[in-house]
């Protein structure tokens, strides 16, 4: 579970269960990641950290690095597409094509941002009821 607090004009801290947190704000805002950078950033997190272990073991390597931007649709209010490009060196491979081929189903397979993306979730949203007064019998 993620817990968000306010913590000022469109100033939020998301914190989890392990006690990481992240400031979420408006687009622009200085310090603070949007809710879209988050999406984007999530795709991208478990694209590398899907792939990390048949990366680093195949190439011997450490470096290992993602970009990725989020493709809004002509209105803004949605994102169409998030292109994720992951950066390694190929140097000490053999075959490359073999490993691009096996990263890419381990993503497609076992990343559960990008399979949920593709998937479109819902995002049921649950709002506070009023209070019902209790009516006093006579």
């Amino acid at each position: 579970m993620i817990e968000l607090e306010r913590m000022g004009e469109h100033e939020f801290v998301a914190t989890n269960g392990r006690g990481a947190s992240v400031r979420i704000g408006r687009k622009g805002q200085e310090g603070s990641f949007s809710p879209v950078e988050l999406l984007v950033a999530a795709a991208a997190g478990c694209a590398m950290v899907t792939s990390e272990t048949l990366i680093l073991r195949r190439t011997g390597g450490e470096q290992l690095t993602a970009v990725a931007d989020a493709v809004q649709s002509e209105s803004g209010n949605e994102v169409v597409s998030i292109p994720v490009a992951l950066s390694y060196d190929l140097s000490a491979v053999d075959d490359p094509e073999a490993l691009e081929a096996v990263v890419r189903r381990a993503v497609e397979q076992f990343c559960t941002v990008t399979r949920t993306l593709k998937q479109s979730a819902t995002a049921p949203l649950q709002l506070p009821t009023p209070l019902q007064t209790a009516v006093d019998p006579l």
